[in-house]
C-alpha cells in the first residue's frame, strides 16, 4: 500500500473514531439538582402541558425584594443568573421576570385555544415566565417556548399577561410544584406551588361542544375512504350532546356516511339508538331489526340490543 493510500485510510479512521467519541458524548445524561418534570391535563379535548424543572428550598430565603446592589438591574430584567447572585441574596427577587422552575424556562402548551384567567391564548408552545411581587403575580406567556431560564427573555415577544394573586400558606412545599386542582368540564386550575406559596390562575374553554364539533369535521374529513368508524363516533357523539348548539342533522349525516361506507351492526344500532332519541321511534326500530340481522349475518352478539329494543317498543326508555 502506497504512503499516499496509508494516510487516507489513517485520517478515514481517525475520524470515524472521533465521530464515535462524540456520539457517545452527546448521550451522556447526568442528574441534575432540580429535576425535570412535566403535568397535563386534558379539558375537553384540549390538552395542556407544563414541562418544568424543580428546584428545591434547601433552606434558602426564596421570596423578597432584591439586595441594593442588585437594584441597578433595569426595570423586570431577570436575576436568574446564579453566577452573579451574592449568597445572602434571595432565590426570586420580586419585580423581576422569574423563568418560573430552573434549567430551562417552563414551557407551557396547549392544543387548542383557551382562555386564562378569561384571556384569549392561541393554541401553541410558550415559555412560561412570571413576575412575582408580594401581593401580586403577573404571569407570563412568551412567544419564544425554548430557551434557557429567562436570560434571553424578550418582553417584545410576550403572547399574553394576566395577573394572580398569591396564596401563603402554613405548611412547606420543598420542591417547586406545578398542579392542575380543581378541575371542571370546561376548566382547571394551575397551581404554582413552592415554600409557602401558592399562584392559581385558571385555563377554561370557552366552548368545549363547538372545539369537540370542529375537531370532528377534521377527523371524518381526514378519515381515509373505507374507515367507517370515525363517522360512526363522531355521529354518535353529535347526536347524544343534549347541549349542543346544534340540531342534530350534522350528526345523523356523519352515521350514514358510516353506513353508506360499511353497513355494520355497530353503525345500524348507533343510528337505531339517535333516531329513537330523536323521536323518530318507528323508522328507529325499523333501523334496530336491520342492525339485529346484520349483527347475527356477521356472528355479533346482539341480546343486549335485543332487549334495548323490546323496551323501545314497550315505550320504556
Amino acid at each position: 500500500m502506497s504512503s499516499l493510500k496509508r494516510n487516507a485510510v489513517f485520517v478515514f479512521a481517525t475520524l470515524f473514531v472521533l465521530s464515535c467519541v462524540s456520539a457517545a458524548m452527546a448521550q451522556v445524561v447526568v442528574p441534575r439538582p432540580s429535576q425535570k418534570a412535566s403535568v397535563t391535563q386534558t379539558i375537553g379535548v384540549t390538552d395542556v402541558k407544563i414541562t418544568y424543572s424543580r428546584p428545591g428550598v434547601k433552606g434558602r430565603k426564596i421570596w423578597g425584594d432584591p439586595l441594593p446592589e442588585q437594584a441597578s438591574t433595569k426595570g423586570e430584567a431577570t436575576l436568574d443568573d446564579q453566577n452573579v447572585r451574592p449568597k445572602e441574596a434571595v432565590i426570586v427577587p420580586y419585580g423581576h421576570v422569574w423563568r418560573t422552575g430552573a434549567n430551562e424556562a417552563t414551557m407551557f402548551e396547549i392544543t387548542d385555544d383557551v382562555l386564562i384567567n378569561g384571556q384569549k391564548l392561541a393554541a401553541g408552545s410558550y415559555s412560561l415566565h412570571t413576575i412575582p411581587t408580594k401581593t401580586e403575580w403577573t404571569i407570563v406567556f412568551n412567544g419564544t417556548s425554548n430557551q434557557w431560564g429567562s436570560f434571553r427573555y424578550d418582553p417584545a415577544k410576550d403572547t399574553l399577561r394576566v395577573k394572580a394573586k398569591p396564596e401563603w400558606k402554613s405548611d412547606n412545599q420543598e420542591w417547586l410544584e406545578y398542579s392542575f386542582d380543581p378541575v371542571t368540564e370546561n376548566s382547571a386550575q394551575v397551581n404554582i406551588r413552592w415554600e409557602k406559596i401558592n399562584v392559581p390562575f385558571t385555563v377554561s374553554i370557552a366552548d368545549v361542544n363547538a372545539t369537540t364539533l370542529a375537531k370532528l369535521r377534521a377527523a371524518v374529513g381526514a378519515a381515509k375512504p373505507d374507515d367507517w368508524r370515525t363517522p360512526m363516533q363522531a355521529g354518535n357523539w353529535a347526536v347524544n350532546q343534549n347541549s349542543i348548539t346544534t340540531d342534530d342533522a350534522e350528526g345523523m349525516a356523519w352515521l350514514d356516511q358510516s353506513i353508506k361506507i360499511k353497513e355494520t351492526f355497530q353503525n345500524l344500532s348507533v343510528k337505531a339508538n339517535a333516531l329513537y332519541k330523536t323521536g323518530k321511534k318507528d323508522e328507529a326500530l325499523a333501523v334496530a331489526e336491520q342492525a339485529i340481522q346484520r349483527g347475527k349475518t356477521d356472528k355479533v352478539d346482539t341480546s343486549n340490543f335485543e332487549k334495548r329494543v323490546a323496551d323501545m317498543k314497550a315505550g320504556k326508555i
